[in-house]
């Protein structure tokens, strides 16, 4: 990677999302050890860029899963659909059919007869029987996983194998409780995996990366940027996401506000993190602070970093990643990786 420009992240608008290639360069080598190519299939829900899923291409992860049919095609646009999942549920028979058309390895995750209806409509080759594994999402019972790739396959479709997410454990601080949750959301997918076969067991995420031993791919995606939800865990990956903003009005009563609220950061975990300082809410274009006792006393005009909360929706309220080295507070801008992912 070289220097594109000759900008400092001090001299940048705000808010403005900035992402430390030093810490996501760390988190691709971290996790690359553990799960090597394509025993890792990257989510690309978490970052929404192609850019980014070009790095993670270029070190040997080059098969990819998408949440949403518009990830889906610009992954294909980009070059990168050279082993694509579609983890969700899709009705639009239409679109999908298109990308299949347009070349590249497409498979599909259903979940009952009406979805399945929609791939063999659509033209898809492959699909993988996604279960309910605990999550109440997405997912057909274990029970039903048999009966549906036996469907799957009198239409004539290769069942690859199967999918299932413990999303309702990733987050779980408690090791030993995440460990336990996991065993019987794992026993669920066996389940299943039994009756369907085939050679993928695909799912798990950032927060069991090195617990999950069931899959044979992990659909991690957080892991790149990584927020202050998966930082309560004990994990190896270092925070690479901070949307940076700046103070505008600093009130005598003790708080204090920046120019970065809810159409730059999502909350639905929770507030985003300024260090040394107590966030107490976020509005519109707002954020308010009190500022720390121990802190060195703030000003309007001064640029403060905030850790987003949940990376995924948060790098979906943005245009671009502004990708820097030297540290967030005044480092060098040394790329502009556009969010060309967003949308459905």
């Amino acid at each position: 990677m070289t220097t594109v420009e000759h900008v400092r992240t001090d001299t940048l608008p705000t808010p403005a999302l900035l992402v430390d290639i030093d810490a996501l360069e760390h988190n691709m080598a971290a996790m690359g050890e553990r799960w090597p190519g394509r025993s890792l299939r990257p989510h690309v829900k978490a970052f929404k860029s192609t850019s980014l899923a070009a790095e993670l291409a270029a070190r040997g992860h080059d098969a990819f899963c998408c949440a949403t049919l518009r990830e889906m095609e610009g992954m294909v646009a980009a070059g990168l659909g050279s082993d694509l999942l579609l983890a969700n549920e899709t009705l639009d028979d239409a679109r999908l059919g298109a990308l299949v058309a347009g070349g590249g390895r497409i498979t599909v995750a259903v979940d009952s007869d009406a979805t399945l209806a929609v791939a063999r409509r659509a033209g898809v080759r492959e699909v993988l029987i996604d279960v309910n594994i605990g999550l109440p999402r997405c997912g057909c019972p274990p029970a039903d996983a048999g009966r549906l790739a036996d469907e799957a396959r009198r239409a004539g479709l290769e069942v690859r194998g199967v999918m299932g997410y413990e999303g309702h454990v990733v987050g779980e601080v408690d090791r030993d409780t995440r460990v336990e949750q996991l065993e019987r959301s794992l026993a669920r997918l066996d389940e299943a995996h039994d009756a369907v076969g085939g050679e993928v067991v695909s799912g798990g995420g950032t927060g069991t990366w090195d617990i999950n031993t069931s899959v044979t791919e992990l659909q991690a995606g957080s892991f790149t940027l990584m927020d202050t939800a998966y930082a309560r865990l004990d994990l190896p990956f270092h925070q690479a996401l901070a949307v940076m903003a700046t103070v505008i009005s600093v009130h005598p009563d003790g708080f204090a506000v920046a120019d970065a609220g809810l159409k730059a950061l999502a909350t639905d975990h929770g507030n985003p993190a300024l260090e040394g300082h107590t966030v107490w809410f976020c509005s519109d274009e707002h954020l308010t602070f009190a500022p720390g006792e121990a802190s060195p006393p703030v000003h309007v005009g001064d640029r403060v970093m905030v850790r987003p909360s949940h990376v995924d929706p948060t790098v979906a309220l943005h245009e671009e990643l502004v990708v820097v080295r030297g540290g967030f507070d005044a480092g060098d801008v040394v790329d502009r990786w556009p969010v060309d992912l967003r949308g459905w």
